[in-house]
């Protein structure tokens, strides 16, 4: 059970909180954009105002704080995000952020769905990386949020949101942890039900974490073999069938790899 918070705990909660933003060099603008909120709702949490849960999560997760330590700050009262500003609470929970696109959700229920995802292993040669990732639609903060599961790195699965910008052709799959991003930039769903586009991430090769960007594939589909995910080699029934798919993604023109 979580008692109640004293204004002495939540200002020095705030104190941590504002420390941990000149270390890192952030400006109120700077942590709203990384920890992908609005500008004010920064404000609002540093004036001590009512937040959501998530939003202390994800400042936290940038900043590098103990959210669990940081929420004993506050109490329920204070992180029922009364005082979000509109513009990032959406509309009845069925408008998207301005800054995420303010899509709504019966413009993009076809997104929603499971999905086989296929992309070039970063480290292993003719080696192929499938896995599942589902979309649904968040009502508690108004866009859609992606997951991935069935990973062979199942330590390195993602979640986040998607960005779609009303003017553009593609959309944009982030994820940000601590500071570190995650961006994958694919074609809208089109009536195949695929998405086909580039991933750009870190990978750790030896000691180091270098940056790569691939190829990658995302389709539709209701049911998964477990045999026809994680590391797909040659030898597999799949493999010519997901290389395929992949080559589409160049080929077709959805991507273009310029050489250095």
């Amino acid at each position: 059970m979580q008692h109640p918070s004293s204004p002495r705990d939540r200002d020095a909660a705030i104190a941590e909180i504002r420390k941990a933003m000149i270390e890192k060099k952030l400006t109120q603008a700077e942590l709203a954009d990384a920890a992908d909120c609005h500008e004010k709702t920064v404000q609002n949490l540093l004036g001590c105002r009512s937040v959501r849960a998530q939003t202390l999560f994800d400042v936290c997760m940038v900043l590098g704080l103990d959210f669990e330590r940081i929420q004993c700050g506050w109490d329920n009262t204070a992180l029922n995000g009364a005082n979000e500003p509109m513009d990032l609470k959406g509309e009845g929970g069925l408008v998207a952020p301005i800054y995420m696109g303010a899509y709504t959700r019966a413009a993009v229920d076809h997104y929603i769905g499971s999905y086989l995802t296929l992309r070039p292993a970063f480290s292993l040669p003719d080696v192929i990386i499938a896995y599942r990732t589902d979309i649904v639609w968040d009502p508690e903060w108004p866009s859609l949020l992606f997951e991935e599961s069935s990973r062979p790195d199942a330590t390195y699965s993602h979640r986040g949101r998607l960005y779609i910008p009303a003017s553009s052709m593609f959309i944009h799959l982030v994820s940000l942890t601590k500071g570190a991003m995650r961006m994958v930039l694919v074609s809208q769903v089109d009536r195949t039900g695929a998405m086909r586009g580039l991933i750009t991430t870190l990978n750790k090769q030896g000691a180091m974490l270098m940056p790569v960007s691939s190829p990658i594939v995302y389709r539709r589909q209701d049911t998964f073999d477990a045999e026809a995910l994680g590391q797909i080699t040659p030898q597999n029934s799949e493999y010519s069938r997901y290389r395929d798919l992949l080559k589409e993604t160049i080929v077709d023109g959805y991507a273009r790899v310029v050489g250095a």
